[in-house]
């Protein structure tokens, strides 16, 4: 399983980067020249291995020069997807690189299909990626601080041009597509080009994409959200304080992302049977309603014990599927929808969702293993879907690692577990759960959700038996 799965998506919305990430060299909050000292240790202890920037639906309005030179002559504009604030442009291009290097992740960039030419992509990959003084660009990047090129592992052809990124027809976008990778060429390593791929069921637009662009492209991006309530964005349901049936429905629309990836990769093999093109799921999550008194444009919203389990079953989803989904991005990164962290002024909390990412970081550059569980069902009014999900590794130094996730509320379910080929006598762990369904981490009680050990599997006769208590996230090691 591709490490790059486990990616972050950061964009310019509400304080995703802004007092999330970035507070600048002259906050008073503790920091690495303007980057908050909290959030790059706690992403570091998770291996972040890839953020994707600047959007989001703010790429096909951003355009690069704004943020690149001196701050303080940096152009101040709207934001007119995300709340009309001001958008004073302090992070930019160099911001950014020098974020993911003190991650140690690769950058995935979006461009601007929607509003700029494909000169202006061409022109910001290489003034990230020319050699030092080779180009007019280069040297201006030098002037700017950084003399030497850097990697960019990764570019975006627009973002969702189906919809925010232009509205387009899918044949028109695939020859967008084709025109913009064709004049965006990195001059520092390998560069992989990910098309504006499709929304949740959107076969179509899949099939277009990869019949005109598919050898032009080496990523088709898929973008799915977890609702509660999926028929109008305007009522997504609350993040706490919700009813099991919004639990269920959440569950029921979380494992609709088996299916889209099912679907879209078959299609996908029709014109691409080698699987060279990955599908890359690099908009994922849970999508609620906002925190109340928040402004509803920064899609601010808290996180709880159902998307720890939310999570638990898009990454075993992604297992299943590590032959095409090779890169994948939560939305976001701090701050927004199902983020990592939370932060208010100095103060900074985990999510549940955190303590699973950092559950599965053995899944990071792992081979997937074959795992058979006969799972009860959970059945709740008209929602009904099996109540464990399972994935298993085997790591680069022959540890196998079994995932189970219980999204029952109510039930623990007794599990007797086959593995392929593994031989272990021991099974220990960390599970993750709580005793409401919406319980959640907050400034002043930090801990409230947090990974503990577990010690209820078994390893006998090449059978791996576990009770998987209700609502709950486990990892364990066999050995």
């Amino acid at each position: 399983m591709h490490r790059d799965v486990f990616g972050q998506f950061a964009e310019h919305l509400g304080h995703g980067i802004y007092d999330g990430i970035w507070v600048g060299p002259r906050s008073r909050i503790p920091n690495d020249a303007g980057y908050r000292r909290d959030v790059l240790d706690a992403l570091k202890a998770i291996n972040v291995p890839m953020v994707r920037w600047p959007g989001g639906c703010f790429a096909d309005e951003y355009h690069w020069r704004d943020g690149i030179g001196p701050a303080s002559k940096r152009p101040v504009k709207v934001n007119t997807n995300w709340g009309g604030i001001n958008e004073d442009n302090s992070f930019g291009t160099h911001e950014f690189m020098g974020f993911v290097e003190r991650l140690g992740a690769k950058a995935y960039v979006s461009a601007n299909v929607g509003s700029a030419p494909p000169s202006e992509t061409a022109q910001w990959v290489e003034y990230i990626t020319a050699p030092a003084n080779t180009s007019v660009l280069a040297k201006e990047r030098g002037k700017n601080g950084h003399a030497g090129p850097w990697k960019l592992q990764y570019l975006g052809i627009g973002n969702e041009l189906w919809g925010c990124g232009g509205n387009m027809r899918a044949e028109y976008a695939a020859d967008l597509t084709n025109r913009y990778a064709q004049f965006a060429k990195s001059a520092n390593g390998p560069m992989l080009k990910i098309a504006s791929g499709p929304s949740d069921e959107n076969y179509e637009w899949t099939r277009d994409l990869m019949r005109i662009a598919g050898k032009n492209i080496d990523g088709l991006a898929l973008h799915y959200y977890t609702r509660p309530r999926d028929k109008d964005w305007n009522d997504k349901g609350p993040a706490i304080g919700f009813s099991e049936r919004e639990w269920a429905t959440t569950m029921a629309h979380t494992l609709r992302m088996e299916e889209f990836i099912t679907k879209h990769s078959k299609i996908m093999d029709e014109t691409d049977p080698a699987k060279k093109v990955m599908l890359a799921v690099d908009e994922w999550g849970t999508w609620y309603d906002p925190t109340p008194g928040t402004n509803p444009g920064f899609l601010m919203q808290q996180n709880s014990l159902r998307d720890a389990v939310v999570a638990g079953l898009n990454l075993n989803i992604f297992a299943h599927h590590a032959d095409r989904v090779r890169m994948a991005a939560i939305a976001q990164m701090v701050n927004v929808l199902q983020a990592m962290l939370l932060t208010d002024g100095p103060r900074m909390v985990k999510t549940p969702t955190y303590h699973v990412f950092d559950l599965y970081k053995p899944w990071q550059d792992a081979t997937t293993l074959p795992i058979e569980v006969t799972s009860p069902w959970y059945h709740l009014d008209e929602v009904a879907v099996p109540a464990v999900s399972a994935s298993a590794v085997k790591d680069a130094a022959g540890r196998v690692h079994v995932a189970l996730v219980n999204l029952d509320p109510n039930r623990a379910v007794p599990l007797s577990v086959a593995i392929q080929g593994v031989q272990a006598s021991t099974a220990s762990g960390r599970i993750i759960t709580a005793a409401t369904m919406d319980a959640h981490n907050s400034f002043d009680q930090p801990n409230a959700v947090a990974p503990a050990p577990f010690n209820g599997a078994q390893v006998a006769n090449g059978a791996l038996t576990v009770t998987l208590p209700a609502k709950s996230v486990v990892v364990l090691d066999l050995q």
